[in-house]
């Protein structure tokens, strides 16, 4: 059972994040880096270790959460030899961050993985997911605000019409992560895979998360001093 002094929110992981990357040199690439593996780590041990061949679906949103499910796909596809399609929710030159757009540029060079974007990148999306054993929901992060938009809120459709194991990235695209209500559409997950601290959301919303999955990604303890 996780208490309330155990959890943290969006903001105050914003800070300890800067605060690791600024004063103690642990690089935002670096942490995006351990937050992919450590997802593709927890599907190897959820669903088996033979994902050869194995259809696995990315919807991936331009933030960093989106960067996050870039990494996992790329361990995925390139150590574990799943057949691994990547669906960008979005313009690739709005990528937020550096550390995703160095993410989205190697996977772009990458032939074992299938990129699909564009502006019918739903209805290709919509040929993908039928067939695939597992969805990785990258699309929104903690950062999500404001009321959802095409084709994100189509994208969260597809995601729970399907029959394939879900995990989603920090928190289910559409959850709210500090006081767990949820917008209009929000993935419900098999398994959320979150990262350092469990997000104040996340708890009592089992029907929306799933098995919850805490991952920690290097960031030094020390770097929550005058944050929590």
């Amino acid at each position: 059972m996780v208490t309330e002094e155990e959890t943290i929110s969006s903001e105050q992981m914003y800070r300890i994040e800067d605060n690791g990357h600024t004063n103690f040199g642990m690089k935002k690439v670096l942490m995006m880096e351990n937050a992919g593996h450590g997802i593709a780590d927890f599907i190897v041990s959820e669903k088996g270790h033979d994902l050869n061949g194995k259809k696995i679906v990315s919807f991936c949103g331009t933030g960093n959460n989106g960067g996050d499910a870039i990494v996992a796909s790329r361990h995925l596809s390139g150590y574990h030899g799943a057949d691994v399609t990547i669906v960008l929710l979005g313009d690739a030159d709005n990528i937020k961050t550096e550390e995703a757009m160095v993410n989205w540029s190697i996977v772009g060079k990458m032939k074992s993985i299938r990129i699909l974007r564009g502006t019918n990148v739903l209805d290709l999306a919509k040929k993908e997911v039928p067939n695939s054993k597992i969805i990785i929901d990258g699309i929104f992060g903690t950062g999500i605000k404001g009321e959802l938009r095409e084709p994100h809120t189509s994208a969260i459709d597809l995601i729970n019409g399907s029959d394939a194991y879900v995990v989603a990235v920090d928190i289910p695209s559409g959850l709210d992560p500090n006081d767990g209500t949820y917008h209009e559409k929000c993935v419900k997950a098999d398994a959320t895979v979150t990262f350092h601290r469990i997000k104040k959301g996340l708890t009592g919303n089992e029907e929306y998360t799933g098995k919850i999955h805490l991952e920690k990604i290097g960031i030094p303890i020390e770097a929550e001093q005058g944050v929590l």
